[in-house]
């Protein structure tokens, strides 16, 4: 009989890409690592890895093996979902991971509304990039992430994972008050060509350069900060504009105002929802899915283009 745990590590294992990193996405020691993927090739008989210089590559058996794993995890996590409806189990906690411009607006209301439900979900807040986000619902260390996708990103069709649209996150040129662009009404995005420009954080820098490009210009990339709360500051300081996502709030900064863009539809980051392929059905994760789409069905409602 193969161990589930086992196989899971087999996943991480490919996942991760090294036996150091799969140790720290397990929270093990990589001797620890090196013994359970021993033991499973001693279990199924078959050469599942082979060291070629300092990489650790899988076999044609590794591959089919792997491929076998997954199906079976997704099985298992709909068998847990079906035994915790019919009463298996007490534990009601729910662990959410989300990035930082959804914590306040989405993740910590739909957090307080679990709470308050009937029964209640003890949900769990855990911030993280997408990279992580998807390391941790591998890892069994998070239930539900709330990530914008990376080109790199797991595909929709990846078989670890289940991924569903949450919700558009409309982008909007922020600019300081006294911006001739300030009072607006919807601009084109070439107005900003002449502008020194503030970026955020790397993923975003990346959706911005890309608008940008496709609006005829490259912006003047001039200053920096991973924090929107700074990127606010620096802009109500009249240091540059830059695209802001509507989950970033700018309500009661005076020095800054929002310009909306023009044409059809705004501009708009992706948010998904991604769970464990399986793991849907369970009652707690299928409670979370339903607070976290009500919540943002109010907040698109409430940030829809004009």
């Amino acid at each position: 009989m193969i161990d589930l745990r086992l196989l899971h590590t087999l996943r991480v294992l490919h996942s991760e890409g090294t036996v150091a990193a799969t140790a720290r996405a397990l929270h093990l020691s990589p001797s620890a690592v090196s013994q359970q993927l021993r033991q499973l090739a001693q279990q199924v008989d078959v050469e599942l890895l082979r060291q070629e210089g300092r990489i650790l590559r899988f076999t044609p058996a590794g591959r089919v093996l792997l491929r076998h794993a997954d199906v079976l995890h997704t099985q298992w996590e709909r068998a847990r979902g079906e035994l915790a409806a019919q009463g298996g189990g007490s534990d009601r906690t729910l662990r959410l991971e989300g990035f930082a411009t959804a914590m306040a607006s989405l993740l910590v209301p739909t957090t307080r509304e679990l709470r308050d439900a009937d029964p209640p979900v003890h949900a769990r807040i855990h911030e993280s990039d997408t990279r992580l986000s998807y390391q941790r619902l591998l890892a069994d260390q998070a239930d539900i992430a709330v990530l914008t996708p990376h080109p790199d990103s797991p595909t929709a069709d990846d078989p670890r994972f289940e991924q569903r649209p949450l919700m558009d996150d409309f982008l909007d040129l922020v600019v300081p008050s006294g911006h001739p662009l300030a009072g607006s009404g919807p601009v084109d995005l070439a107005a900003a060509a002449e502008d020194d420009w503030i970026m955020p954080h790397h993923d975003q820098d990346r959706l911005i350069q890309t608008l940008c490009g496709a609006a005829g210009f490259s912006p003047r990339r001039v200053h920096h900060s991973d924090e929107w709360p700074v990127v606010l500051e620096m802009i109500g300081h009249g240091l540059g504009v830059c695209l802001v996502p509507r989950l970033v709030s700018v309500a009661g900064l005076p020095d800054v105002a929002r310009v909306p863009l023009r044409g059809g539809t705004p501009p708009a980051r992706r948010v998904l929802t991604a769970v464990r392929r399986g793991s849907a059905g369970q009652p707690v994760v299928a409670a979370g899915l339903t607070a976290l789409r009500a919540r943002a069905a109010v907040l698109t409602s409430d940030s829809a283009p004009q």
